[in-house]
């Protein structure tokens, strides 16, 4: 039986990091108020645990998650792989203003990350979305002479479509792709992941657990981003409630809880991909762990398919302006 902690390496060139990473963004950002006490525990505990690659942005609570990644770290520096994300421009309200991934830009975000995390170089370094003023060739090449000088380790790219993975490769080897996937966000099967095996490019995957959606987590205030996605709002909301309980129940029978089961899920049929676990607690974070232990059979996977089949759930991942973004999804 193959070991569920081995090693897995990003793309050709990349670090070999922990199977699962950590995803930080909720500890600054989106999900309502975080306990920051708790969250630097949850890194650290995430390290003792093994966990190699914690995922950032520079604009998650526009600064405040790359502070608290680099209290989390003080003398563990070099135990993890910090991937960073750039290129959000955010307003004082937390309004989303765009992207901005021109050169002089992407270097402007690179000094203040480094800044800010107290790290000599970041380890992996990708633009957060495509700037449609931009071609991906300057944006990476920009992030490739940053390579050079010793200020980035990798190159990573974020829900990004074929071509434009197929363009940024040309320019410098790309390391990982960060797109979404789980149980019910299945379509970078279709054409994304067949180019990323073709080029050799790695990915990490977010939002396995569909942003709360299949461990059955609810909106928690006025602070929290789920309010505004069709996958929780009215009647899409109520329906999918109702398909993520029979979710639950089929994990339940086979001991496993609702986050183990959408991990399990998305290492059996990713098994050389990192998924990355959006935890805020250590309580969250060990009992996603715990999916490493319980693999799924292929009747298990079947089963599961059968019973939520990949158009089950009403609603797309983002709102419709988000969506006409994505470079992803064209």
């Amino acid at each position: 039986m193959s070991n569920p902690t081995a090693a897995i390496r990003l793309g050709k060139t990349g670090p070999r990091v922990f199977p699962i990473g950590l995803g930080c963004m909720g500890m600054s950002w989106a999900y309502g108020e975080a306990d920051e006490a708790e969250s630097s525990a949850t890194i650290r505990r995430a390290i003792e645990r093994g966990v190699t690659l914690l995922d950032t942005g520079d604009f998650y609570g526009m600064g405040h998650n790359e502070l608290l990644i680099r209290r989390s770290i003080e003398g563990l520096r070099d135990k993890v792989q910090i991937s960073v994300k750039f290129g959000a421009l955010r307003g004082p309200d937390g309004s989303w203003l765009g992207v901005d991934c021109r050169p002089a830009a992407v270097k402007t975000f690179a000094a203040y990350s480094l800044k800010r995390l107290g790290v000599d170089a970041i380890d992996i370094y990708r633009p957060a979305r495509l700037d449609p003023k931009v071609p991906i060739e300057e944006t990476i090449g920009a992030v490739a002479d940053l390579v050079k000088a010793g200020y980035v380790r990798h190159i990573g790219l974020s829900e990004v479509g074929v071509e434009t993975i197929r363009r940024a490769h040309a320019v410098h080897p790309i390391v990982d792709l960060q797109i979404e996937y789980a149980l019910i966000s299945r379509g970078p099967e279709t054409s994304i992941f067949p180019v990323l095996s073709e080029l050799g490019i790695s990915a990490t995957l977010y939002g396995v657990f569909s942003r709360g959606l299949l461990t059955g987590s609810k909106p928690a205030g006025a602070g929290d981003f789920r309010n505004y996605l069709p996958r929780f709002a009215g009647d899409n909301g109520a329906r999918n409630a109702a398909i993520v309980e029979q979710f639950r129940r089929f994990g339940a029978e086979r001991g496993l809880t609702s986050a183990q089961l959408a991990l399990a899920w998305v290492r059996a049929k990713q098994p050389s991909l990192v998924p990355l676990v959006g935890a805020r607690t250590r309580a969250q974070f060990d009992d996603a762990l715990g999916a490493l232990e319980k693999p799924l059979s292929p009747a298990d996977i079947a089963a599961l398919e059968s019973l939520v089949p990949a158009e089950a759930i009403r609603g797309t991942r983002y709102a419709e302006e988000q969506m006409r973004h994505l470079d992803s999804e064209r």
